[in-house]
């Protein structure tokens, strides 16, 4: 009975969430609605709640519902209706918009190197603390590139602290605990306030992760939606 009430209740919220994207969709219709929008926690923080405020003054009819989460969440069961993915997209039946280019970049705190040392070659990171995520086993090993060959190769990396998200490892690294590997567009502004700085650059393999927007696709797209996704594009391509 529950399975088949679960049912039910999905084609009804369906079928309310398309009536909304009719009447919404006339002419001189203005965004309007609650708009749920998963991102990465990292992500979420960095790029999406400093725009919250501007993207709600520019549309006080949309009620902004931000949920930040390193899961890949399913938009359907989840009811969401935008989610920000960083890497390759897996499911093809949703609809994707890029926002960013970005790569990875092993960092660490001024604070850090003057008492360890700066890892000159990545073989040097076996006497270092990496700070590693704690959800996939395969990041025990960093990747690299030799800049003389372009062979690529990875070091296995150790260290005491984990955490499931990149805003934990940030402010780890920001703390002076240990090195780690995090997206450029999580750390730009700390090393360029010299929070963090950048090593072993000459070996990063330079491999490239996109990140976008993905919605459900529909016939009418709901203008909350449409605005949103328009709007932090415009946003994140100027900064």
């Amino acid at each position: 009975e529950g399975v088949l009430y679960l049912e039910r209740v999905r084609r009804i919220l369906t079928e309310m969430d398309e009536a909304d994207r009719l009447v919404g969709s006339g002419a001189g219709a203005v965004p309007r609605g609650r708009l749920r929008v998963s991102a990465s926690v990292a992500f979420g923080e960095c790029c999406i709640l400093p725009l919250a405020p501007e993207f709600l003054a520019l549309y006080p009819q949309v009620e902004l519902d931000i949920s930040l989460t390193d899961a890949v969440v399913d938009l359907v069961d989840d009811r969401t209706d935008i989610a920000i993915r960083i890497g390759a997209l897996r499911d093809s039946s949703l609809k994707a918009r890029k926002l960013l280019e970005t790569r990875r970049v092993i960092i660490a705190a001024p604070e850090y190197i003057e008492r360890h040392g700066l890892p000159r070659v990545p073989q040097d990171l076996a006497t270092h603390n990496c700070l590693r995520f704690n959800f996939r086993r395969t990041l025990d090993e960093w990747p690299f590139r030799d800049p003389q060959t372009g062979a690529a190769f990875t070091v296995a990396v150790a260290g005491n602290a984990h955490g499931n998200n990149g805003v934990i490892l940030r402010h780890l690294a920001l703390s002076g605990l240990g090195l780690a590997r995090l997206g450029s567009f999580h750390v730009a502004d700390d090393i360029a306030a010299g929070r963090l700085v950048a090593i072993l650059e000459d070996y990063n393999p330079g491999d490239i992760e996109l990140i976008h927007a993905v919605y459900v696709g529909h016939e009418q797209l709901a203008l909350r939606v449409r605005a949103f996704i328009d709007f932090i594009a415009d946003r994140i391509g100027k900064s």
